[in-house]
């Protein structure tokens, strides 16, 4: 039986939380395509916690829970390093183009609130992938999350210039393409 004070506290302490988080995963991120599954990983770690030592156990949320996706990206990416080592760092899809390890999905970045056809999202997402992480982690950020420029500066340390920046040619550059 689920104890309902365990999942009202959870549900409060991922409301306070969960911007935090996402930033610092998202920061700490090496490919913007782990983000979401590392940020899930995190919170499901809370819920065991809380269920298994009690609310009394956590004294700061914030803190805790940070200290919780420190540890997830830092497993996350050891997992990936090892990986490496075992599987193919390589191979071939249906259609005979070849697919690395670390191929980025863009689709992440793209929000179901319109209607894009199939053809525009994959221009998009071919755009997108050609681009460094840090502009696909401001992109995610921005688009995704609904992060400002000056909350997106401080979880990537960046200056707002930079953010700003980088988002506006980016867009610029999509907007050129998509003419």
């Amino acid at each position: 039986m689920v104890d309902q004070n365990i999942n009202s506290q959870f549900n409060a302490i991922y409301d306070s939380t969960y911007k935090a988080i996402l930033s610092y995963v998202t920061a700490k991120c090496g490919n913007t395509a782990d983000i979401q599954d590392i940020v899930q990983e995190t919170y499901v770690e809370l819920y065991r916690v809380l269920d298994k030592r009690g609310i009394e156990y956590i004294q700061n949320p914030k803190a805790f829970c940070l200290r919780l996706a420190k540890q997830k990206v830092s497993r996350h990416y050891s997992l990936m390093e090892r990986l490496k080592m075992v599987l193919p760092l390589s191979t071939t899809n249906d259609d005979g183009d070849e697919v690395t390890l670390s191929d980025f999905d863009a689709q992440a970045f793209l929000t179901t609130d319109f209607t894009i056809s199939h053809d525009l999202l994959d221009e998009i997402e071919d755009f997108l992938v050609q681009k460094p992480q840090d502009v696909k982690k401001v992109f995610y950020l921005f688009y995704d999350v609904g992060l400002t420029i000056p909350e997106i500066a401080a979880a990537l340390s960046m200056s707002e210039s930079s953010v700003k920046n980088k988002l506006y040619r980016t867009l610029n550059e999509l907007k050129t393409l998509l003419k």
